[in-house]
């Protein structure tokens, strides 16, 4: 069973850093993609990014293309949200998610498993 376990996130000032982390476990990952959405209340889970673990190939969403970058471990099995310049609009609940095809995808849907989430917090 695929378990991915997220950690970081916190409070940060407009233009500021945060680094998210996820630990999966529980399979090899090789033909994994592996995303990161967020979500506010009221609003549907959006996507931000998405890595093939194979060959590290990352798509982003327009809204955080030159700010966010996504990056993966191989030997430790952790996936990372490096998160800068953040702005007011990035506060959500951060959950990554992980499926076992690497063709890639936006939609939630197609993810298998997920993380528990963890918040960011922009303050302007």
């Amino acid at each position: 069973q695929v378990q991915l376990v997220a950690s970081g996130g916190g409070l940060v000032q407009a233009g500021g850093s945060l680094n998210v982390s996820c630990a999966a476990s529980g399979r090899a990952f090789s033909s994994y993609t592996m995303g990161w959405f967020r979500q506010v209340p009221g609003k549907e889970r959006e996507f931000v990014g998405v890595i093939r673990w194979i060959d590290s190939f990352t798509e982003y969403v327009d809204s955080v293309k030159g700010r966010f970058t996504i990056s993966r471990d191989k030997a430790n099995n952790t996936l990372y949200l490096q998160m800068n310049n953040l702005k007011p609009e990035d506060t959500a609940v951060y959950y990554c998610a992980a499926r076992p095809i690497m063709l890639i995808t936006t939609d939630p849907s197609g993810y298998y498993y997920w993380g528990q989430g963890v918040q960011v917090t922009v303050s302007s």
